[in-house]
């Protein structure tokens, strides 16, 4: 095997499409979560003008993959080591041999504690990621949930967008942050854990303020990232787990690349294949 690929998202099926028309022999292990499996349409996808649902363009991705002969394998990779001809993979009680291994693992959303959030998440009324919908949202009544710069920092982004934002802040917040919100124009409640979904709004109850109803919720909850099997490996990650990789998308480890959300904070279906196309191209010439 030419190339074993972690990873069955956009990232990964994009870089087997690559490698399999540079006529390299490559599989692809994926569990089935791929985060963009939660989109119910992006609009900000180059090439489709009326939005392309997260399940559709995994369909059409795997379907151009088989066309080329790809191996896709509904497994999870639990252990990987160096071997005397690159890499081996554990699966199951299997495992696979490969000359090169790309991680493109993603990253998990830390969701909200409510009833029906999968539901939600695919009718749109619980989002991750304003880069990729904010538009959508304009002028309507926006809940940012979470604590921190980085829910202040979203909020912010999101106040572009809409006069109707408001910060439910699940911790103590910090009198700088409460002046931050202030200043942008950012409605401050405090929540305790009652959060419900009624006729197709949020609905976020707080014991100190009262209640307030939402058309869509953001969670910054955090995330958890995919690298702990390459970072078992060895590879360097940041302060928040992503792969370090240099400008072809190597990580810290010859032979192991990295591409999409594993790598980047900007959680874009562009950055991934853009990733890709350079982290395929680089395997291919490694390759000889």
């Amino acid at each position: 095997m030419d190339c074993l690929i972690v990873g069955g998202g956009p990232a990964g099926l994009t870089v087997a499409i690559y490698l399999a028309r540079y006529r390299r022999r490559v599989a692809v292990f994926d569990e089935g979560k791929s985060r963009a499996a939660w989109i119910p349409k992006s609009h900000n996808y180059p090439g489709f003008p009326s939005g392309v649902s997260g399940r559709e363009l995994l369909d059409l991705l795997r379907c151009q993959a088989k066309s080329y002969d790809v191996e896709l394998v509904r497994e999870r990779i639990s252990f990987l080591e160096k071997s005397d001809i690159g890499f081996r993979a554990v699966y199951r009680d299997l495992e696979i041999r490969a000359r090169r291994v790309l991680f493109a693992t993603g990253i998990v959303d830390e969701a909200p504690d409510i009833d029906g959030v999968e539901k939600a998440v695919l009718a749109g009324i619980v989002r991750y990621c304003p880069v990729c919908d904010a538009y959508e949202a304009i002028d309507r009544r926006i809940a940012v949930m979470g604590q921190g710069a980085g829910a202040l920092a979203k909020a912010r982004f999101l106040r572009h967008y809409s006069d109707r934002v408001t910060l439910v802040v699940t911790g103590a917040p910090t009198a700088e942050h409460l002046a931050e919100a202030e200043e942008a124009g950012i409605s401050v409640q405090l929540a305790d854990s009652q959060l419900e979904i009624k006729a197709g709004s949020i609905h976020v109850s707080s014991g100190s303020n009262g209640a307030g109803t939402f058309d869509v919720l953001y969670p910054a909850l955090g995330c958890s990232v995919g690298s702990e099997l390459a970072v078992r490996l060895g590879a360097a990650a940041n302060e928040v787990g992503c792969l370090v990789v240099d400008g072809h998308q190597q990580t810290t480890v010859e032979g192991v690349y990295a591409a999409g959300d594993v790598v980047s904070d900007l959680h874009q279906i562009s950055v991934a294949t853009g990733h890709a196309a350079v982290a395929a191209t680089a395997v291919h010439k490694s390759l000889g």
